[in-house]
């Protein structure tokens, strides 16, 4: 056997390699992702998708955030644009995320490997990858990635099933678990900043007005949702921007 041939199958040796760790690390994400799902496939449910759908619907998105504001659009009878506008902002904090990540990654890695990596970035995903030292094999994240979006996509899916069968009361009450989540994650930071908590208020506060006031009440959800989120998120990043040492967690 050649030296190129000997080379090429010590490199997919190692790729099956990281692959499996990555099937390893994902799991535990995988039966968090399936909890918090079902709540989310509930919703779905509502909306009239079915299980199929809501499997298809998660395993290509596996973003709760973003997810719901889509639901919430299609609820809504929204333009397929709109929906993708709403997820997009939704979602841009993955952005930064992807920044970060690149800067694990080989300079010589195929572009292929580059954009399939861009599909692997949740906040759980991102977390394990960026962790591991030196460079990032692609097969790493690919493994978890896979795991974690089979356990995101059947908690939707059971979520639906499990709700056509329920009592719309009940369905209705798992339906507060997602709000549950939500609040989950921002409670937390709220009290570590009292900015964060300033913002939350007025989120709330413009939510409420947007919904009460003539002309902008006619507006559907999803449209409120945009306009509130650009409009805050500016807002903040102009009075309120983060210093380099609060970003890097040092003084130095």
């Amino acid at each position: 056997m050649d030296k190129t041939a000997t080379s090429y199958c010590l490199k997919n040796k190692r790729d099956r390699k990281e692959f499996i760790y990555g099937l390893k690390d994902g799991m535990p994400i995988a039966l968090g992702y399936m909890a918090v799902a079902f709540a989310l496939g509930v919703q779905a449910k509502a909306v009239g998708l079915n299980a199929l759908q809501g499997f298809i619907m998660s395993f290509l998105n596996r973003a709760s955030a973003g997810e719901y504001i889509g639901l919430r659009n299609i609820a809504a009878d929204a333009a397929y644009f709109q929906i993708a506008v709403a997820t997009l902002i939704t979602n841009a904090r993955y952005l930064l995320m992807s920044s970060a990540l690149s800067q694990k990654i080989d300079p010589n890695m195929h572009y292929g490997h580059r954009f399939l990596l861009a599909t692997t970035v949740t906040d759980e995903l991102f977390g394990i990858s960026i962790a591991k030292k030196g460079y990032l094999n692609p097969y790493y994240p690919y493994g978890a990635t896979l795991i974690a979006s089979l356990g995101w996509a059947s908690g939707t899916a059971l979520g639906i099933t499990v709700g056509n069968i329920m009592p719309d009361r009940l369905v209705s009450a798992l339906s507060v678990a997602l709000f549950g989540m939500f609040i989950a994650v921002f409670i937390p930071k709220a009290k570590e900043k009292k900015v964060v908590a300033v913002l939350i208020v007025i989120c709330f506060a413009l939510s409420f007005a947007m919904r009460s006031l003539p002309y902008v009440s006619n507006l559907d959800d999803g449209m409120i949702t945009i306009i509130l989120t650009v409009v805050i998120s500016l807002g903040a990043a102009l009075l309120f921007p983060v210093k380099d040492k609060e970003e890097n967690g040092n003084d130095a």
